[in-house]
């Protein structure tokens, strides 16, 4: 494997970032994810938008985006896979211990790993923990993951593929990676950013493409929706057959037309 770390690419055992680096050390960085198919990736644009838009909600200094897609370029050259995963990572760079930064600038890392389609319907649980609706971090796609990590793995216990949040009103928020959209009498409705949730690529194609309404929804919306579907990155749009103990039918009417229809336009457009 071939990474990019601060402009160059290199071999992934020479590929090394110093143990100060606040993104380790703090929590301190942001990233994004992006779906590459034969080389290509999918929705650049945005994504590089709002790797921005997170830097500057850490205060980092805005990244190079010339540099990034200059590294994407040649990470997806030298990784040929059919479908992967291209990772951008963004930190505070090497800084003394604690919070403060240093002043050796932002670390760059761009990698990528091959993946497999992800199933047509999955299972997802709900977990007591809540996301904080008020957090300076609410919105933000930053490293700073382990609340999720630790859902995610009580979701695989329970032979899931994610966990869902409330935020701390009690309304449907998100999960550990993906969006949340809801069925209720035909109608298709996902919580509105201000709930808490990441601003998500594919929630926000999602939106636009179905014409669903972003809606304050409790979090006990989920025991009666007629169909639920989750929207990330690798998932795209994800019927939900299963939540907690809960079945449902899926895909149904709804998720399966607006699983035809963001494959129809994405297919048809590779940076929306």
């Amino acid at each position: 494997m071939r990474i990019w770390l601060d402009g160059a690419l290199r071999d992934a055992e020479d590929a090394k970032v110093s143990v100060l680096d606040h993104g380790l050390t703090v929590g301190d960085g942001v990233f994004e994810t992006l779906k590459a198919e034969h080389g290509r990736v999918f929705a650049l644009t945005r994504h590089l938008d709002r790797l921005t838009r997170s830097a500057r909600g850490l205060g980092l200094p805005d990244p190079d985006l010339d540099e990034v897609r200059r590294a994407c370029a040649a990470v997806l050259e030298a990784n040929p896979v059919a479908l992967g995963r291209l990772r951008i990572t963004y930190t505070g760079g090497a800084s003394p211990l604690g919070s403060d930064r240093g002043e050796a600038g932002p670390t760059l890392i761009v990698a990528l790993g091959g993946t497999t389609r992800r199933p047509d319907t999955t299972a997802v649980i709900t977990v007591p923990w809540v996301r904080n609706e008020r957090s300076p971090l609410t919105g933000l796609k930053t490293t700073s993951y382990a609340e999720n990590v630790v859902a995610l793995a009580r979701a695989h216990r329970e032979e899931a593929s994610e966990a869902l949040f409330a935020n701390t009103v009690g309304q449907l928020c998100e999960g550990t990676g993906s969006n949340v959209f809801v069925v209720l009498d035909g109608e298709l409705h996902t919580p509105p950013v201000a709930s808490g949730c990441l601003a998500g690529i594919t929630r926000a194609l999602a939106v636009e493409w179905t014409g669903a309404k972003e809606t304050d929804l409790p979090f006990e919306v989920l025991e009666r929706a007629d169909e639920v579907f989750l929207t990330s990155t690798l998932r795209d749009v994800q019927a939900v057959h299963r939540v907690d103990g809960r079945t449902l039918g899926a895909p149904g009417p709804v998720t399966a037309k607006a699983m035809r229809v963001f494959d129809e336009r994405a297919g048809s457009d590779l940076d929306p």
